[in-house]
């Protein structure tokens, strides 16, 4: 678990001659809000790319995370969520930092009280249905950044930072 304390905003000032990216607030009118008890993560990306089918999601977040953030290209979907409080807590069992959701997510009373970051565009009851269809490790393209697997990524509620180096 990292306990690493940051602010995103340092960090942009912090490294003016680093090629930072930032996460635009909004694309299309999408918004990504603070959902986990931790309001600040940080940690190696893994992506995933899959559309209304969590199953990718699940059995990453049932692997060691330490020091890991899982970041999930959802195609921005509003119809399902791509996490829950089950799924979350296997994340918290297996040390995840975090998870950014280009999506929805549910449970979010269960997930306000468990030490993750969650980072997602909405809340829906309708959870997603398991295909088995995503791909991990790709490369990822929303709020205005390209994500690559192996990037690191700085969360908090000023935002979110993709840099290709650790910066703390």
């Amino acid at each position: 678990m990292s306990t690493v304390p940051f602010v995103t905003c340092d960090l942009l000032d912090d490294n003016p001659e680093k090629d930072l990216q930032v996460v635009i607030p909004s694309m299309d009118g999408k918004f990504f809000q603070s959902y986990g008890a931790r309001k600040t993560f940080e940690g190696q990306v893994v992506t995933v790319k899959c559309f209304e089918d969590n199953s990718r999601v699940k059995e990453l977040l049932a692997t060691d995370g330490t020091d890991k953030v899982l970041v999930v290209d959802g195609g921005a979907s509003m119809r399902c969520a791509l996490i829950g409080d089950m799924i979350a807590e296997s994340a918290v069992k297996n040390n995840w930092n975090g998870v950014v959701i280009y999506g929805c997510v549910r449970d979010v009373d269960a997930l306000a009280t468990l030490d993750l970051g969650v980072h997602a565009l909405a809340a829906i009851p309708q959870k997603s249905n398991r295909k088995g269809i995503g791909e991990v490790g790709t490369t990822l393209y929303f709020g205005g950044v390209t994500i690559q697997s192996g990037d690191f990524i700085y969360a908090d509620n000023n935002g979110i930072v993709i840099s290709k180096e650790k910066l703390v």
